[in-house]
């Protein structure tokens, strides 16, 4: 079995390849990223030398049909897990072509050359899977005492969020057209290790330990929920071996806060880590609010919950202190993907 995993060196996708090969030692990966800042070969020097042995790492572009094509023809591939992605919101306010390319077009890209390799006389092979990696910020903004479902109609607010709905209503338009075997899988906040510095925890992370300013959004009442980066990589894998093709399954922590109070409690915790007295709300600084910005997000999980037998099992307080504690051991990874 091999499996094709798209934007491999990021955040997410880094994850799942340690996820993957650590529970199925008789798969393997072929992984391809483009290496864009966000992404970076050397988060894979941790692999075991088993597992190194199960992954093939390709620089190459997912907008790149002949490059794609390529992999069909090089590899036996039975599936693709397609994590490439632009997905910082305010990169995407400051110019929007960059996630249209990669995130509609990309997308398009790959589904079309599968069916071009793949669908013969109106058929897929048995085996094959495709599962698009979205977010919950397809379906916008949320007031209280409710939650998206997967029945919640897409409604994006910003550039990044709507070229994610876009990738995802293709995917849809192919499994309607074409029979093509694809799930979506829409996602809360994550937060673990290997995330970009630019993304806030561990942007508060390290302007904290240098006594920085860390900039917050308006009030800070925006809400979100987060997810255990490794809750996440196994709910995909249970959506791939078990979900239901033309499905979208919502994959949520069931972990809302605000964001100023994670930035305090986050600040709280490293204090008590680091027994740096500096490191606290002082340097929490109110900025305007970025365009855009939806208040909140809460995903309903019960689908894949009750369907898949998928559920967190990452207590939020053990994995903030698990997150914090990997960055600070993790200082150089650090410094080496400043943006």
């Amino acid at each position: 079995m091999v499996l094709l995993v798209t934007g491999v060196a990021g955040f997410i996708g880094t994850n799942f390849v340690y996820y993957y090969l650590n529970k199925y030692p008789d798969r393997k990966i072929v992984g391809i990223d483009k290496l864009t800042y966000a992404g970076d070969v050397e988060n894979f020097m941790f692999l075991k030398p088993d597992q190194k042995s199960r992954f093939a790492f390709i620089k190459g572009d997912i907008t790149d049909k002949t490059f794609i094509s390529s992999l069909f023809h090089k590899n036996d591939i039975t599936g693709i897990i397609n994590f490439a992605a632009e997905s910082h919101v305010d990169r995407s306010i400051q110019g929007a072509e960059l996630f249209i390319h990669s995130n509609v077009f990309g997308v398009f890209s790959l589904i079309e050359t599968a069916r071009k390799k793949l669908w013969v006389q109106n058929e897929w092979p048995e085996n094959f899977k495709f599962i698009q990696i979205s977010t919950d910020e397809v379906y916008g903004s949320l007031t209280a005492n409710q939650k998206f479902t997967e029945q919640t109609p897409v409604h994006p607010n910003n550039p990044y969020s709507a070229s994610k709905a876009s990738g995802d209503l293709f995917v849809q338009s192919f499994c309607n057209t074409y029979g093509f075997p694809g799930m979506i899988s829409r996602c809360s906040n994550n937060y673990g290790p290997f995330q970009h510095p630019e993304k806030l925890i561990p942007l508060i992370i390290q302007r904290a330990l240098n006594h920085e300013e860390i900039p917050v959004y308006g009030d800070g009442k925006q809400i979100r929920d987060w997810l255990y980066v490794t809750d996440h990589c196994a709910a995909i894998d249970s959506i791939y071996e078990k979900g239901l093709k033309n499905n979208v399954y919502n994959i949520g922590g069931e972990n809302e806060r605000t964001n100023i109070d994670l930035v305090i409690h986050i600040l709280a915790i490293l204090q008590e880590i680091t027994g740096d007295r500096n490191i606290n709300t002082t340097l929490i600084t109110h900025v305007p609010d970025r365009l855009g910005h939806d208040r909140r997000y809460a995903i309903d999980p019960m689908k894949i919950m009750t369907q898949l037998k998928w559920r967190p099992e990452t207590q939020f307080e053990i994995g903030m202190r698990s997150t914090i504690l990997w960055y600070l051991g993790h200082q150089d990874w650090v410094k080496n993907r400043r943006c």
